[in-house]
């Protein structure tokens, strides 16, 4: 008895420790960016398009943009695909067939984003420049190379979500004299709706959140894109490229954009969790 006392006390401080981890860092950012977003103002600071550290400026509203932009174009093109794959992965591949594409998919998440980072400046970012115009370090690159990138996290969630319907489901519709696309449009997908949606909400705290590739192909300018081929700074960009030499009042400045960046993704991922929950409740016994 006291052996297992024991086991669970070390298991129970375990899990503290991750909670503890995000509360201090939590604690330390907000310690650190908070009076700076104070003494600038909130119109300042966020509906500024200014960032000039040097006089003292530091808006952040093209950031911003550029960010949500950006995350959307790579659900766009990382989402839909990845919904797409987990159909087909599914309802309509053969079993042995699925079994070895799900974990090829999946290894696309160990790939290192500056790889992905390298080629899309090595092969995507001159394509760009040929064929559609513009400097080729743009949104569209950093789009398309983030939605690559949030390809696995999508399918392998949404894969397990549509696994997660009851087979009676699918036999009950067939049975009924539904085609499979029917089936597959009507039925599983909207039993399966929770896990869809929580993964793309997932997948764009993935792209939200990513840095090196972006800083390779995005361009880094401190501009509001007026279109797709326009070069742009993301929020983790700005953070990543200015820490290494800022102080005072500028590193408080980076440190309130991770606030602001911090705060986006925890909307995200709070969102997905309460989707999944409710779903799962619906389709628990009452």
């Amino acid at each position: 008895m006291n052996q297992d006392k024991l086991i669970a006390l070390a298991l129970m401080m375990v899990a503290l420790s991750a909670v503890t981890g995000l509360a201090v860092i939590t604690v330390f950012i907000f310690k650190e960016g908070v009076p700076i977003i104070a003494d600038a103002g909130l119109r300042g600071f966020f509906l500024s398009s200014d960032w000039d550290p040097a006089a003292g400026r530091f808006g952040i509203l093209s950031m911003i943009v550029g960010s949500l932009i950006v995350t959307l174009g790579a659900m766009a093109i990382g989402g839909v695909f990845g919904l797409s794959l987990a159909i087909v992965l599914t309802q309509f591949c053969p079993a042995k067939l699925a079994a070895i594409l799900k974990p090829v998919i999946e290894l696309l998440a160990g790939i290192p984003s500056v790889v992905y980072g390298f080629m899309g400046v090595v092969t995507l970012v001159p394509l760009i420049r040929t064929y559609l115009g513009g400097p080729g370090l743009s949104v569209l690159a950093a789009s398309i190379v983030l939605g690559i990138m949030v390809l696995p996290t999508v399918t392998s969630i949404s894969v397990d979500a549509l696994k997660a319907v009851p087979r009676s489901y699918w036999e009950g519709s067939v049975a009924m004299g539904a085609t499979k696309w029917q089936t597959t449009h009507m039925i599983m997908l909207k039993a399966a709706r929770s896990g869809v949606v929580a993964a793309i909400i997932l997948g764009m705290g993935r792209a939200l959140g990513e840095t090196m590739a972006v800083i390779m192909v995005a361009g880094n300018a401190l501009e509001v894109p007026g279109s797709l081929l326009d070069p742009v700074r993301t929020l983790t960009s700005n953070i990543a490229l200015e820490m290494g030499y800022a102080t005072g009042r500028h590193r408080e400045a980076l440190f309130a954009t991770g606030v602001t960046l911090f705060v986006i993704i925890m909307i995200f991922n709070t969102t997905a969790l309460v989707i999944a929950r409710r779903g799962t409740g619906k389709r628990g016994p009452k």
